[in-house]
């Protein structure tokens, strides 16, 4: 079962997700937090998860590289966003 704390931080990301990439039609009760945020999901590409990694680590102080393959997982969806962000922030 989902915690307060977990469930308003995916609502925290769905949010930025559609602040920063700009999504117009698109509310946080739209995206569903276990989908794929790229290709059959959201659709979102590269240049998405770049202008998002960018949010990310401004507003959580999470860092990301780059290029690796845990990156990828971490962007997978907003469950696993929401993972990484709870993992990095101070307790």
């Amino acid at each position: 079962m989902e915690n307060q704390a977990t469930s308003e931080l995916k609502d925290e990301i769905k949010a930025l997700i559609i602040q920063t990439l700009a999504l117009e039609d698109i509310a946080p009760d739209d995206i569903d937090a276990a989908a794929p945020l790229f290709n059959e999901g959201l659709g979102l590409d590269s240049i998405d998860a770049l202008e998002l990694g960018l949010a990310l680590q401004k507003r959580y102080g999470i860092v990301l590289s780059a290029d690796s393959q845990e990156t990828r997982r971490h962007f997978a969806s907003v469950d696993a966003l929401a993972s990484l962000v709870a993992a990095g922030r101070p307790a």
